[in-house]
């Protein structure tokens, strides 16, 4: 396999480099000699014959690990989208439901967090390429559905549940993205974790069961109180002076 000088890609996939040659996996392999001709070349000018040439391997490897060139522009969404839904079929149904799904949206940050330097160059390459922009609202759209197939059975009995879950995942994915594009434009050198959160917090506050209450204020008390349906006004405001301790 030729060398792939520029190539500092860190390792995406589970596989491991040879430790006998420590040569990254072959896909990991495709994925560097990929960018570095998109970062010479264009994107567009460069071929799936180009990128097995460089990494020395055939077009049956490129197409067992990639449908297409654009696949290879995002090799990590699909393993992200797993775990996300793993993420959020794992729960126990107690969670609050906005913050799993906030707490899921999360997953796909950390993805691109783990390798910032191809985060960086993977979103300039992809507002040069409308092509490319298309794929990528695709692939968001993906995550948007898992968010939303997820509140979907948890607000089952709600009125308007579907609604409610489907701006509710629409909300998550605006706010992450809106946060994780202002990372990437500070090249990564902002706290991703810190815009991201920062982001979420006003979904979680907009729609989740505890609202986020502004800095410095104090979450206001909430009683809940019981009572027969034919209780006489009189008896329900006794129970709550009674709750509040004020009987």
């Amino acid at each position: 396999m030729r060398t792939l000088p520029g190539a500092t890609f860190p390792l995406m996939s589970s596989e491991k480099a040879d430790p006998g040659t420590g040569k990254p996996p072959m896909r990991d392999a495709l994925v560097a000699a990929a960018f570095q001709l998109f970062l010479e070349r264009g994107y567009e000018q460069t071929t799936i014959d180009d990128i097995v040439t460089l990494a020395g391997v055939g077009r049956r490897s490129f197409f067992r690990y990639f449908p297409s060139k654009e696949d290879v522009v995002f090799p990590d969404h699909e393993r992200c989208l797993a775990d996300m839904t793993a993420f959020l079929a794992g729960g126990g149904g107690d969670e609050e439901p906005v913050r799993r799904v906030c707490d899921a949206a999360r997953l796909v940050l950390r993805m691109y967090a783990e390798n910032p330097t191809f985060s960086v160059q993977r979103y300039r390459l992809t507002k040069q390429v409308p092509g490319l922009r298309a794929y990528e609202l695709s692939v968001v759209w993906r995550y948007e559905r898992a968010l939303a197939e997820y509140l979907r059975r948890r607000f089952a009995a709600r009125r308007d549940g579907t609604l409610q879950a489907d701006v509710i995942a629409a909300a998550v994915v605006a706010a992450h993205n809106n946060a994780l594009r202002s990372w990437l434009r500070s090249d990564g050198q902002d706290d991703a974790s810190a815009t991201v959160d920062h982001a979420l917090a006003y979904v979680q506050s907009a729609f989740g069961g505890t609202p986020v209450p502004p800095a410095g204020e104090q979450p206001e008390d909430v009683v809940v109180v019981v009572s027969r349906r034919d209780a006489p006004l009189w008896r329900v405001v006794q129970e709550i002076e009674s709750t509040l301790g004020r009987g």
